[in-house]
């Protein structure tokens, strides 16, 4: 994660992506597995949904716990910095169904 000019910008560009904010919200929830993750989101193909969740381990918002089973069982929780964005993320989601009523009533 790079630096931006603006704080704002910063804060979109970690979170930008495909899901990444939903992958959170969900993570909040609990630790997940991969495959739960999966079913969570059915309209994301699993490359994309790997990719976004390596750049969200990359950039220190979720952890990546791998543990030395047969076959290897990996869970993914959220890092204190991904704790903490949460409830903007929550804010936004919010802020989403509000836009989303006033698209249907102007489609109304």
């Amino acid at each position: 994660m790079k630096k931006s000019y603006c704080p704002i910008d910063t804060f979109i560009n970690a979170i930008k992506g495909k899901r990444k904010g939903t992958i959170i919200l969900h993570l909040k929830q609990g630790d997940k597995r991969y495959n739960e993750l999966v079913k969570l989101m059915p309209d994301i193909s699993e490359r994309m949904l790997t990719k976004q969740l390596k750049e969200l381990e990359t950039d220190g918002l979720i952890n990546r716990t791998v543990f030395p089973e047969v076959p290897p069982r990996v869970e993914y929780s959220l890092t204190g910095l991904g704790r903490e964005i949460h409830p903007i993320l929550k804010g936004m989601f919010k802020g989403g169904i509000l836009f989303e009523k006033s698209i249907d009533a102007s489609e109304n």
